[in-house]
């Protein structure tokens, strides 16, 4: 349901979300319009003029010296975006699309790039209507912009190429014509505007953004589940304690983890125990893992909010109608924090499968049966729900190998060094669904270990998240078909319904 509308010139990571995620309706305001004017204006008087400006009068990459006649010049437009359409592989998520489709429009919209207030206009259109141009996943260096996935989406305003529909591929024009919307027709340097750009890298760190948010406080909880669940200590998260390290993220982390355990029985019954001097890093040590990851994420979140109200178009037409080739559209900015949040990522499902092991080894879970089974060795439980947790934690260590330190040339050799910022945000994606699936795994494991320590009770705040479990995931008794209650768990994590529970006792977590 469309409740929110935003104007695309004032458009910040949250409204990127809105329209990626909840299909918000978008417009442009009147003073928007009138710099795409001006901008515009200045472009015209050289459309005719025998100067060389790059993809006005001159081809593109490579070919930046070769003069385009006259008459030419609208048909390089069209060819363009034609030529750069060449992604190959599966198409990437509509979400993905919305989400560069808009921060497009926004570049635009600053009166940088000499098109005509149409051109956002189309781009606003298809967005409003619910279309999704199919953008293939493969084709991005991100440096030059992310040329082949923003010609995908510009060829199907011009009615060729494919929109998806159902997870189907329709001809552009006939999904157009559905809604009512004429193909445009590109004028000069229209083509150029719309590819050149890190929109499609940007798009896809403000979605990452604010799923890791979700994620970091989850994470956070279900700590706290497993310390409870481990006959864990809750004296390590004191603030005083933080408070000699101060770094911000590992404050609100381990104040989330001590709030999460507070009024605890189960922390209470062993609290003079002499059970363990110290409990194991991935108990102990977790808000200074996940406190890191806070910080590289409040790191990336400056960098997506520069970028978002950055032109990275080239070139650029300045207000004195001087036209300037740059190099804004280099994604090293963004391949660099992209990279950094896939490393941090990582690391809070590594430190999280340590917890899950440890629930299972009756040797280290403080009396807990094996594998969290009543009856064990009729019964497997929780065994290969861990093996599965291994697996993703170690799919992930190979996901955070940086992308952005690799880099071919191309363009022949006129772009000789790329940022591969588009591959770094396609595994974080992947990166941080592995996460989801991680944390799933740790809550419906640390559910079933609470649940075997009665008649020893959870705090108010993890016996609410623990209820919220139970309401979908059954306590098992038995070996039953164990991957239903794992994607369920999972939808838990991903939809912040675990946080939420936990809230709703607490008030909000840091």
């Amino acid at each position: 349901m469309r409740t929110e509308e935003f104007y695309v010139e004032e458009l910040d990571s949250a409204s990127v979300v809105a329209v990626a995620r909840r299909e918000a309706p978008v417009a442009m305001g009147e003073a928007a319009r009138e710099r795409l004017r001006a901008s515009r204006r200045h472009v015209e008087r050289m459309i005719d003029d025998s100067g060389a400006v790059y993809g006005v009068t001159t081809g593109f990459g490579a070919l930046a010296t070769t003069r385009i006649p006259a008459d030419k010049r609208l048909e390089l437009q069209h060819s363009l975006l034609r030529s750069h359409a060449a992604g190959m592989g599966p198409f990437i998520e509509p979400e993905v699309v919305r989400a560069m489709m808009v921060i497009r429009a926004k570049t635009l919209s600053a009166g940088y790039s000499g098109v005509c207030p149409e051109l956002v206009d189309a781009l606003i259109s298809v967005l409003n209507a619910g279309l999704v141009p199919a953008v293939p996943e493969y084709g991005s260096m991100g440096a030059s912009g992310d040329l082949a996935p923003l010609a995908h989406v510009g060829l199907c305003l011009t009615g060729e190429g494919w929109m998806l529909e159902d997870r189907e591929t329709v001809p552009a024009r006939e999904a157009l014509g559905s809604v009512g919307i004429q193909p445009v027709q590109l004028a000069t340097k229209e083509g150029l505007a719309l590819i050149n750009g890190t929109d499609g890298m940007l798009a896809m760190l403000v979605l990452a953004l604010e799923d890791l948010k979700v994620l970091l406080k989850t994470a956070d909880v279900t700590a706290a589940l497993s310390v409870e669940a481990l006959l864990g200590t809750d004296r390590v998260f004191r603030k005083e304690l933080h408070s000699l390290r101060p770094h911000p993220g590992q404050l609100a982390s381990a104040a989330n983890i001590l709030r999460m355990l507070s009024d605890s029985p189960i922390v209470a019954s062993h609290r003079d125990s002499p059970h363990l001097v110290q409990d194991a890093y991935s108990l102990r040590c977790a808000p200074q893992v996940y406190g890191a990851a806070r910080d590289t994420l409040d790191h990336a979140s400056r960098v997506a909010a520069r970028e978002l109200d950055s032109v990275t178009d080239n070139p650029v037409v300045l207000p004195d109608g001087r036209v300037e080739s740059a190099g804004n559209f280099h994604g090293e900015p963004l391949a660099f924090v992209l990279d950094f949040l896939a490393i941090a990522s990582s690391e809070v499902g590594a430190i999280t499968e340590r917890r899950i092991d440890r629930m299972l080894d009756p040797k280290r879970s403080e009396g807990l049966p094996a594998f969290l089974s009543p009856q064990p060795g009729v019964n497997s439980g929780f065994m290969i729900s861990h093996y599965t947790a291994a697996s993703l934690a170690e799919e992930n260590r190979r996901l955070a190998n940086p992308a952005s330190t690799g880099s071919l040339p191309t363009s022949a050799m006129q772009e000789d060094h790329n940022s591969m910022g588009w591959s770094a945000a396609r595994k974080l994606r992947q990166l941080i669904e592995n996460v989801s699936r991680i944390l799933a795994v740790e809550a419906a494991c640390a559910a079933q270990a609470l649940d075997l320590r009665t008649p020893l009770k959870p705090g108010p705040a993890t016996a609410a998240v623990l209820a919220r479990i139970r309401q979908d995931i059954p306590f098992i008794e038995s070996d039953v078909f164990m991957a239903p209650h794992l994607q369920t768990a999972q939808r838990l994590v991903r939809t912040g319904a675990l946080v939420e529970a936990a809230e709703e006792i607490l008030g909000p977590l840091r």
